[in-house]
């Protein structure tokens, strides 16, 4: 037990953390990958005597990670990335193991962005970024604390996103790797992950069956085509809805509907938005949404589902279950909102399973290595995780397993490589 960490911390109860250590055992338990990578770390020390600070939604597999940096010899400050996804027992056990936090369940926006600013007073030399807000705040408020960063690692596509308008600008002032662009990154987590972990959220908060229902996904990137996946195999009616050609087409081909919202918001029972993008249902759509029409949201921000365009169209507003709010609108149909629009598998559920984010934690870990070890190498950009790595992790899954493959031959090496035995 860490009496710097429990001086330092600012979190909701410290009694929480037996029930907080519980949760991240059974989380380690089926954390192959993740746990291989601890022996490493606590062999090589890659960290030792560096400061890390990590943003990410904080719950038990966030908090495995945080320990297997710890691990690695860093001293560890961790904080939430979205004020519903942080668990206040899962925060009282990371103290409890030495980890200093700044995070609690729902604080007030200024509160959540105090905590922010906690963590990077601590000075950190790398970052975990998950939606860009560490970055955000060094490179605007606080570039005071810019000097002392190495470089880090990003979690989610919204992040990445202001990543590159940043580098676009000349403003980026130290590198980062972009681990939600890895193969091992976008393929298991956006689409088995958030498919999963959305429905999740949502039946548990519901209790409603989706055999049957229309289903209305906005957007069909990685995480769209996990979210639609998932939906058929409930046995629903799936309609897609993209601004993208290529993706429209992939949908239909599919198997799904294809639309435009406002066509698609007069039949839906369920919408689900993952594009990263504000305001992609909003005051049109509700005006021809059917009653008792169901919204969430599976994007890092609460501006997919434009809420105050919502409360303009509504009589009167109230919560009628734990994470459903009710909207009357003045012509008596109603509409519910879910986890006040913010991700509803992290802010109604318990996000990703465990061996989904075992791989894409373990490139966060060893992205996190890279970067401190190549920074003056790679400048001041957004960089991809290595292929290697990315392989490296997709082995550790597969052995993990007890799976094996099959490798090239010598004389099958040179077939590929040439171009005259053919």
């Amino acid at each position: 037990m860490s009496t710097k960490a429990q001086q330092n911390s600012i979190i909701t109860d410290l009694s929480l953390a037996k029930d907080g250590h519980l949760k991240i055992d059974w989380v380690q338990a089926h954390m192959p990958v993740l746990n291989r990578i601890r022996e490493r770390f606590e062999q090589e020390q890659p960290f030792k005597g560096l400061k890390v600070a990590i943003s990410l939604h904080l719950e038990a597999k966030t908090a495995y990670l945080a320990k297997v940096v710890q691990a690695g010899g860093a001293e560890v400050t961790i904080t939430g990335s979205n004020p519903l996804s942080t668990q206040d027992d899962v925060c009282a056990a990371l103290v409890e193991d030495g980890i200093t936090v700044f995070a609690k369940y729902n604080p007030s926006p200024e509160e959540y962005k105090q905590l922010l600013i906690h963590t990077l007073e601590t000075k950190p030399d790398l970052i975990i970024d998950d939606g860009g807000d560490l970055v955000t705040i060094l490179h605007s408020e606080r570039q005071d604390l810019l000097a002392q960063v190495r470089g880090g690692a990003e979690e989610t596509t919204t992040g990445i996103l202001r990543l590159k308008a940043m580098e676009k600008e000349g403003q980026l002032k130290f590198p980062m790797v972009a681990v939600n662009d890895a193969f091992c990154k976008y393929l298991f987590d956006n689409r088995y992950g958030t498919g999963q972990s959305v429905w999740d959220g949502i039946n548990r908060t519901t209790n409603l069956v989706v055999a049957g229902k229309t289903v209305v996904v906005v957007g069909y990137g990685w995480c769209g085509k996990g979210v639609a996946m998932r939906a058929k195999g409930l046995g629903a009616n799936v309609i897609v809805t993209e601004i993208d050609a290529i993706k429209a087409v992939e949908a239909y081909m599919d198997g799904f509907a294809v639309m435009p919202m406002v066509e698609a918001a007069k039949v839906g029972d369920f919408f689900v938005t993952v594009t990263g993008n504000r305001d992609v249902i909003r005051g049109e759509h509700y005006e021809v949404m059917k009653d008792g029409a169901i919204l969430s949201n599976a994007g890092h921000f609460d501006v997919e589902v434009n809420k105050p365009e919502l409360e303009a169209l509504s009589s009167s507003k109230r919560t009628v279950r734990r994470n459903i709010e009710e909207y009357a609108l003045k012509d008596g149909r109603k509409i519910y909102i879910l986890a006040e629009g913010r991700l509803v598998n992290l802010a109604a559920g318990d996000g990703h399973p465990a061996e989904i984010m075992d791989m894409t934690f373990a490139l966060q870990a060893m992205s996190l290595k890279y970067v401190n070890d190549m920074y003056n190498e790679i400048g001041s950009k957004v960089v991809n995780v290595p292929y290697e790595l990315d392989e490296q992790v997709a082995r550790f899954k597969l052995e993990s397993l007890g799976f094996g493959i099959d490798s090239l031959t010598e004389e099958q090496k040179s077939y590929l490589d040439s171009w005259v035995e053919h």
